[in-house]
């Protein structure tokens, strides 16, 4: 095929240059990296990747093409892709279409042929930061005034962005449990493992008042992943203290765990290049137990702050850095974790927490 040439320009003043992907076009955002040797649909469609431009590291990207089921959302809501080698021929039977006609129908610019692994090691060195992609500028000095533009994502609120304008239904409405989703990014497989077990969820938006999610009369209340920086999420903080002084079970995920750490008085601070990818280890410090995870967060609570609280206890770690990846607390029936447990990195091995979930439920 015809290439077509395309620069990545970093904050820092890095230039990359490679070939188009996906739509003709210029577009920034924060630029990091994810590890998964496979899913990428499934990273592209994740709305806790909103305004950022994504790295593969696995070389072949786009070689399964893209299928319906395997849409975490409506659609890819990422600011771009970089890749080393793009296939737009692609081999699973049950494909709908390839990358490259998924990408340009939803307006995502990248760029292939990159060497990415030294693109890796250099954010791995320099920290996540802004970048640009363009096909149709040329001039360094016209695309810097354009990366400037990019907003930066300490002090971003994206949830609000993201999150469904309406309320909407899952699962079999005769199931015994019922629990307020709130979306602030929330992927369609957490649904569908709370539908597994039994739960009815009803889906709310992000800046619904814990007065309206009453009226619904739920068991208990859940709180989602989503993009952007929790400090500057006062609304959803005031939300989830509120829920806490009800003493309804409460349970989050990935941005939900932030979330409800702020509630408790605990700080959150952007990481140097976060966590993203299929194959973290957490250590569960109430079994002993270890778990592979899949994570995508640029942001993490403060573990000095919890060590000084009396009203969490740490119940997670993430074993390559020590952050904290799971919390309970003490006198409520309210807990969270810093990774997602309805993903697939290989095994099952956090699915335990529906089930757990669901036993504050039920005790």
């Amino acid at each position: 095929m015809n290439k077509k040439k395309a620069t990545l320009l970093l904050a820092d003043g890095t230039v990359f240059t490679g070939s188009l992907v996906g739509s003709h076009g210029t577009n920034g955002g924060e630029i990091c990296f994810n590890t998964g040797m496979t899913g990428y649909q499934e990273i592209y469609t994740d709305p806790s990747y909103t305004g950022q431009i994504i790295v593969n590291t696995t070389a072949h990207i786009g070689n399964y093409g893209v299928i319906d089921e395997d849409a975490e959302s409506d659609k890819p809501l990422i600011a771009g892709i970089v890749v080393n080698d793009f296939s737009e021929i692609y081999s699973r039977v049950d494909a709908k279409e390839s990358l490259q006609q998924y990408l340009e129908r939803h307006g995502i610019t990248g760029i292939a042929d990159v060497d990415t692994r030294k693109l890796v090691r250099h954010i791995r060195s320099k920290g996540a930061m802004n970048a640009i992609i363009s096909s149709e500028i040329d001039d360094l000095d016209t695309l810097k005034a354009e990366l400037e533009k990019v907003p930066d994502m300490n002090g971003l609120e994206l949830s609000s962005l993201v999150s469904t304008k309406t309320a909407y239904y899952h699962g079999d409405e005769k199931a015994p449990i019922r629990v307020a989703c709130i979306d602030y990014g929330i992927k369609k497989n957490i649904l569908r493992c709370f539908a597994e077990r039994g739960v009815y969820c009803k889906v709310f938006p992000a800046r619904t008042s814990l007065a309206e999610m009453e009226q619904w009369n739920p068991d208990a209340y859940f709180l989602s992943n989503g993009p952007g920086d929790p400090a500057v999420m006062q609304y959803a903080v005031d939300t989830t203290r509120e829920i806490l002084e009800m003493n309804k079970p409460l349970f989050g995920i990935c941005l939900g765990h932030q979330l409800l750490a702020r509630a408790c008085g605990i700080s959150t601070y952007k990481m140097h290049h976060g966590h993203r990818g299929l194959n973290h280890p957490i250590k569960n410090m109430t079994t002993g137990k270890s778990e592979i995870t899949s994570q995508n967060h640029g942001f993490v609570v403060s573990r000095e702050d919890i060590d000084l609280n009396e009203q969490l206890e740490i119940t997670h770690l993430h074993l390559n850095d020590g952050t904290v990846a799971g919390i309970k607390v003490k006198d409520k029936p309210a807990f969270s974790v810093q990774y997602h447990p309805e993903s697939s990195p290989g095994p099952h091995d956090s699915r335990y927490l529906f089930e757990q979930f669901i036993s504050l439920l039920k005790n």
